[in-house]
């Protein structure tokens, strides 16, 4: 059984990963109901939620339904990122995360997320004043390192356990990478293999399929995965890697009538939670998930992304009716 602190999260844990404009409270939801173990809201600035800024403090929120959750956060100096942890704290989420891995530009230029990677002194101290400054448990997501010539994170591993987090999750590729390649999982393996590690240690990038999830479970020995990009329009696949880890056995893929009223139960409430224009337009992103592999289904997608008011978008995914029949793509 994997915890992290009192929290059980089962034998091999399947995460969703904290995405900007993407794991809002409708998303994670559906990931929930699929079969996600844990799940995070959007990362969200340590300096937005002191000011008590709305947007910021409106990713905070979230149900009891969506337990165990975490809270990711991210900055660049001790007092804001404790203070930060101390007002996300009093939402009484499972967890506290730290987001040490973001390679967005806008992001890095501040030295937040993958930016402190070039300081891991400077990240692990505070790192150790956010564990301070609460009760719950606090982990980290990070990266290999800063660049080819600067993975440490064996060793960080080992100092962040130290300071006192409680899991680690990695993505296998360095801040200059940003997405491009392929994720190198060796390292996470390294981590996982210290003797000194104690805390449950999580790999995460390129794991976009059942197959993949089982072949990082037994070649690294990790002991959970987290799913970031595969999970984009398709929190179907929480359901379809635990069935195949359990069992060995592939789950059909979802009928596509189920894909579009998943779609529209997940656009409506994005809407209840949003205004009209930013909940379609970050709804665009999840259009080529959920129906990915759909023959023919092309022509509809654009007129999705293209569409400017909720009632064109659902004339259209219910006009899509004509494809119940199609099959996916081999």
């Amino acid at each position: 059984m994997v915890k992290i602190r009192n929290i059980e999260l089962g034998e091999f844990p399947v995460l969703l990963a904290p995405m900007e404009d993407i794991t809002s409270a409708s998303f994670r939801r559906l990931c929930k109901r699929f079969g996600a173990d844990v799940v995070y809201t959007e990362f969200v600035s340590a300096d937005g939620l002191i000011r008590d800024v709305k947007k910021s403090t409106q990713k905070i929120d979230f149900l009891d339904i969506e337990r165990p959750i975490g809270i990711q956060i991210f900055g660049n100096d001790e007092p804001s990122m404790r203070h930060a942890a101390e007002v996300a704290a009093e939402k009484n989420p499972d967890i506290i995360d730290i987001n040490w891995g973001c390679p967005v530009k806008k992001v890095v230029k501040k030295c937040s997320g993958s930016g402190m990677l070039q300081f891991p002194a400077k990240l692990v101290k505070i790192t150790e004043s956010v564990v301070k400054s609460v009760n719950i448990p606090v982990t980290v997501k990070t990266r290999l390192g800063w660049d080819e010539n600067n993975k440490p994170i064996v060793t960080l591993s080992e100092q962040l356990q130290d300071v006192g987090i409680e899991a680690i999750t990695i993505h296998g590729r360095t801040r200059t990478q940003l997405y491009s390649g392929i994720a190198d999982w060796t390292l996470i393996g390294k981590v996982k293999d210290n003797p000194r590690m104690r805390i449950p240690v999580f790999g995460n990038g390129d794991v976009n399929s059942h197959e993949k999830a089982l072949e990082m479970r037994q070649k690294y020995g990790v002991d959970g995965i987290m799913i970031g990009r595969a999970a984009i329009g398709n929190p179907f696949i929480f359901s379809e890697v635990k069935h195949y880890l359990k069992t060995g056995q592939h789950l059909p893929p979802p009928k596509i009538k189920e894909r579009i009223e998943v779609c529209k139960s997940h656009l409506l409430n994005e809407i209840a939670y949003k205004n009209e224009r930013a909940a379609l337009l970050e709804m665009r992103r999840q259009y080529t998930g959920y129906f990915k592999g759909i023959q023919n289904v092309k022509p509809f997608r654009i007129k999705l992304v293209e569409a400017v008011d909720i009632n064109t978008v659902l004339a259209i995914l219910n006009n899509m009716s004509e494809l119940l029949d199609v099959k996916f793509e081999i």
